[in-house]
């Protein structure tokens, strides 16, 4: 932590060059951060909402409450695996806390998504769903989820430089999480001989909370708060300790 203080003009900067980066030659630049998830639950909207329109009252926002978060996650996770590899050169030329890198991407996708919650806005607004004083605790859930990809982001990174097949096996990853996720549909149609496979999905529990404080109004319980932060606690600790493991043998592979 000490080095990464030293080093936070450094890590900034990251963070400035990713997401300039990323909307580089954009026309629209950082609008699509608002567009891009406000289109995509346009169209899940209109194919999902004849199916759950009984089951999930103002579909919409249920949909985006949960599509913000993964998006987040999603990002965040996969942009910190190639950290390391795609700052190879710099890492090569000075000494730099390698730590940085994966924490500048997770740090961008931080601020990608709260750029595209003005999407969020909007859709409530114009579907007139209610809003409560528990939205204003709705950062909490996105800071837990912050950490929670901090620790996965590290460990990735990790893997990344030893195995570079884990980029294509991560996607695949992705993919079977966003299913095992409600994202667009209730828990409550899961059968019950499937639902172990939702509980053990940590981004179940971060969608869950965030959810209940934009779209169902309400706070969560101590227990639901507790089952986050045990989550962060177990992912900070592999992704510190298997990436301080092998930060010193990352320029013999990159």
């Amino acid at each position: 932590m000490k080095e990464i203080f030293e080093y936070r003009a450094l890590l900034i900067e990251l963070v400035k060059r990713d997401i300039k980066k990323k909307y580089r030659r954009s026309v629209l630049g950082i609008l699509w951060s608002m567009l891009n998830p406000f289109l995509t639950m346009l169209i899940m909207a209109m194919v999902f909402s004849s199916f759950f329109k009984f089951a999930i009252a103002n579909f919409p926002v249920y949909l985006l409450t949960g599509q913000l978060i993964f998006n987040f996650y999603s990002e965040a996770t996969g942009t910190a695996m190639g950290s390391i590899l795609e700052n190879a050169s710099l890492i090569k030329k000075v000494y730099v806390p390698k730590h940085i890198f994966p924490i500048a991407r997770v740090l961008s996708s931080c601020v990608n998504f709260v750029l595209s919650l003005p999407g969020l806005i909007l859709v409530i607004i114009i579907t007139k769903a209610p809003i409560k004083t528990s939205v204003l605790f709705s950062i909490i859930p996105v800071i837990y989820v912050l950490f929670f990809c901090l620790g996965v982001g590290l460990l990735l990174a990790s893997v990344a430089v030893y195995f570079r097949d884990m980029f294509h096996l991560y996607g695949v990853l992705l993919t079977a999480i966003s299913y095992l996720t409600p994202l667009f549909y209730p828990k409550e149609i899961v059968p019950k001989e499937y639902m172990f496979l939702i509980d053990l999905n940590p981004m179940v529990y971060f969608v869950d909370l965030f959810r209940d404080m934009v779209y169902y109004g309400k706070m969560p319980t101590l227990d639901e708060h507790l089952n986050c932060i045990f989550i962060i606690i177990i992912a900070l600790f592999i992704g510190v300790v298997t990436f301080n493991m092998n930060k010193k043998k990352f320029i013999l592979h990159i």
